[in-house]
């Protein structure tokens, strides 16, 4: 595994752990994928084990920490800009165009959770991605809505206050991207993300803070990461989800995709037995998980 950088085109410098094959011969050409984290992620977690794994399969991998996150530049720090978000996966793909035993004509781009709805936006218009694998996605902007319109807007009410006392000089406010009280909730996806996140489990990584800028997050209430699926979400798509239900709402996100993208080679398999939180790190899952996208990447980036 290398240590590396590259840019977005906002000038930010993002860091990235690039995997080569067990073989690797800098002097052949290999098909690329990226990987792309949960919204608050870090290359270290998820994004990084599903990147590990692939390249034992034949590929070059690329997880990379979003901008404002982990090892990445950006400010103000811990945002979750769907914007950023979606302009990092295009700035990854220019890094792996740039490298000589990468296939530019086969790269493909795997997203977990909210990453699964930022590579999904981005394939739409990003046209060297040739294939999209999507591992229990979330459409951030339909997640962040979920209550309803009075709770929204008075969500955007609140960060409109709080950007109007930071430009008068207060200090950002900071809040816990993974909050204390998820540990005994009764819904699934929140108990589990704080024992993913917040234990020794597995997720918990040093380069990870558990912050957001609240201030950041009004754009992401207006974020449709499926806008216009249905007329430029052409490449094969294969998404992954858990049966087991929970807030996050994954299954639901996966199936409509599948419904809507425009692809017509695309699939959706339904893991039974498996949460949201299961196909991050629990082996019987994701190994799952990687044989198939490993078969689905091999068949679509020929």
């Amino acid at each position: 595994m290398d240590k590396v950088t590259f840019s977005s085109h906002f000038g930010v410098s993002l860091a990235g752990d690039l995997y080569h094959p067990c073989d690797f011969n800098p002097d052949t050409t290999y098909a690329a994928i990226i990987t792309v984290s949960p919204a608050g992620g870090v290359k270290e977690q998820t994004s990084g084990l599903y990147a590990q794994k692939l390249a034992k399969e034949g590929f070059i991998t690329l997880s990379f920490d979003a901008f404002s996150r982990g090892e990445s530049g950006g400010l103000p720090r811990y945002q979750e800009s769907s914007i950023a978000r979606v302009e990092d996966i295009r700035g990854a793909v220019d890094y792996l165009v740039s490298l000589p035993y990468v296939d530019a004509n086969h790269i493909a781009v795997l997203g977990i959770c909210a990453g699964g709805g930022y590579a999904a936006s981005a394939a739409m218009t990003e046209r060297r991605i040739k294939a999209v694998g999507l591992v229990v996605p979330v459409n951030g902007g339909r997640e962040n809505r979920a209550a309803g319109q009075q709770a929204t807007i008075a969500s955007l009410e609140q960060i409109a206050e709080l950007r109007s006392a930071e430009s008068r000089g207060e200090e950002p406010t900071l809040s816990a991207w993974i909050p204390d009280e998820y540990i005994n909730s009764t819904d699934i996806d929140q108990r589990e993300a704080y024992d993913y996140y917040r234990t020794s489990r597995g997720g918990l990584h040093p380069n990870w803070e558990n912050k957001v800028q609240m201030s950041t997050m009004d754009a992401v209430m207006a974020f449709d990461a499926f806008y216009l699926a249905d007329m430029l979400l052409t490449q094969p798509l294969r998404i992954i989800v858990g049966s087991k239900i929970g807030s996050f709402g994954s299954n639901q996100d996966g199936h409509t995709l599948y419904e809507d993208a425009a692809s017509t080679k695309k699939d959706i398999v339904v893991m039974e037995g498996a949460s949201h939180f299961d196909l991050y790190d629990k082996p019987q899952y994701v190994d799952v998980a990687v044989d198939s996208f490993a078969a689905f990447f091999r068949a679509n980036l020929s």
